[in-house]
């Protein structure tokens, strides 16, 4: 991690008004690009990827169908 690419913040960014918005600008997972805007960088998009594997293994689990696969 200490190698690792990852802009983090000490202070809350002035445009940020919700606390989860706070919270991941200032964790480095996405970062502003302009209005409305953002980016997902490295440790955001690393942890989407772990989120869809862990919920692609618990609906494979209970038999679930992905909305994906043709009817």
């Amino acid at each position: 991690m200490s190698r690792s690419f990852t802009p983090t913040l000490k202070e809350v960014p002035a445009d940020a008004l919700v606390a989860s918005h706070q919270l991941l600008v200032r964790a480095g997972y996405i970062r502003q690009l302009s209005a409305g805007i953002y980016s997902i960088l490295p440790l955001g998009q690393r942890s989407i990827l772990k989120i869809t594997e862990i919920v692609r293994a618990e609906m494979n689990a209970i038999g679930g169908r992905s909305s994906t696969c043709p009817r």
